[in-house]
């Protein structure tokens, strides 16, 4: 059953009762499924019903940690993932062929980036980056092989804002399939889909679980092409686990108000920055100084927890803040409920270039603020006696 409203369905949405009528949907901790006759089983294996078979396929749990994340996103099916990358990879290794060509922004993570200058063009797939802060790149760089337009928004680790709206109109216009990673907004702030995304992907190990436990990925979208992830998946295996699909499910159910907070804090955060003597520039979708401030109102229902800042004294500065920080976490994970804090040039980031970082506009001081849900007065004054040492 569907609800009309957002943090419902995140509760509501639960895998049908056992006959011990448990409240909350129990772990299934099982590899396979059993069937009552070999009618059954033949009936199942050729599809003809709709049946667990095998937890490579799917579970009872992921099921419902899916189910979720569709009606959330307001997609048709879905099929989740080992791991965020897992379903970057998968998507693209399901629907492209030897010859096809990707058009992407040219700000997206790191290991993505990877998939697409190292590894796919070992299968003759090709990439083609345009600037996010020129959307007129795009258009040039479509060719008949063209086959998916790819974006994050916000971006990592920069958060820039890309016009989703406009990339849909391209992508329709053009023939491509439309995929956006959605890690950094989540479903309760942005929905790709209602501006013409086909798919959607997400990093669950971030803001969907929220506490640094558990890594998960999930694709949502168009119901055909679902069918083709899921078929490339069913057979190359990087499904994601039952326990891991359980904790995912009951994190969703406070996704709405976790993120209501962190977003709260981020906002604070952000204002407290952009004033500090301390700080070259501080990059927030809800600040007015930024410069896609207009397309993320209306986009996005809040700004994120994600913080870009650059630090006065580049590299070395940025290191010493680093340092000198006592309660915030270093850490290359985000979303989680403890404030992380990460310089991506030497990490997240650190497999491109010189040149490649800085045209994804990650400079030497560039850092990344994950804000967690500690008290805004507690993160502000370690950020900012780190920044004073």
């Amino acid at each position: 059953m569907s609800y009309d409203n957002f943090e419902t369905n995140a509760i509501r949405t639960q895998t049908e009762s056992s006959h011990y009528k448990e409240h909350s949907t129990p772990l299934y901790l099982t590899s396979s499924f059993v069937f009552d006759d070999a009618e059954e089983m033949r009936a199942s294996f050729s599809e003809e019903n709709d049946r667990n078979i095998y937890s490579r396929f799917s579970n009872p749990n992921t099921k419902e940690f899916i189910e979720k994340v569709v009606q959330m996103e307001g997609a048709e099916a879905g099929y989740a993932f080992a791991t965020g990358m897992a379903a970057v990879f998968s998507t693209f290794a399901a629907l492209l062929i030897s010859g096809d060509h990707i058009v992407s922004a040219r700000s997206v993570f790191g290991s993505t980036h990877t998939l697409f200058i190292k590894y796919f063009p070992k299968w003759n797939i090709e990439t083609s980056y345009f600037d996010i802060n020129n959307p007129d790149e795009i258009a040039p760089l479509i060719k008949p092989s063209t086959k998916i337009l790819y974006a994050e928004s916000p971006t990592n680790p920069g958060v820039d804002i890309i016009d989703l709206e406009l990339l849909g109109k391209i992508a329709k216009k053009h023939n491509l399939l439309l995929v956006i990673d959605n890690c950094f907004a989540t479903p309760y702030i942005q929905q790709p889909i209602k501006f013409g995304a086909d798919l959607v992907i997400h990093s669950a190990t971030k803001l969907m679980d929220g506490q640094g436990r558990v890594l998960g990925g999930v694709v949502v979208g168009k119901s055909e092409l679902i069918r083709e992830i899921y078929l490339f998946s069913r057979n190359t295996g990087p499904a994601l686990s039952p326990f891991n699909a359980w904790v995912l499910s009951k994190s969703l159910e406070t996704l709405a108000v976790r993120v209501e907070k962190h977003c709260e804090n981020a906002l604070k955060v952000a204002e407290f920055l952009e004033s500090h003597r301390n700080i070259e520039r501080v990059k927030y979708p809800f600040l007015p100084s930024h410069p896609q401030y207009d397309i993320a109102k209306k986009q996005m229902k809040l700004g994120g927890n994600i913080i870009a800042v650059e630090v006065k004294g580049g590299l070395e500065a940025g290191k010493n803040f680093l340092n000198a920080l006592k309660m915030c976490s270093l850490s290359a994970n985000l979303g989680d409920t403890r404030t992380i804090i990460t310089h991506p040039a030497s990490t997240t980031h650190s497999k491109l270039s010189a040149e490649e970082q800085l045209s994804a506009g990650i400079t030497p001081g560039l850092v990344r603020i994950s804000v967690g849900l500690e008290h805004i007065s507690d993160i502000i004054q370690d950020i900012n006696d780190a920044l004073m040492r």
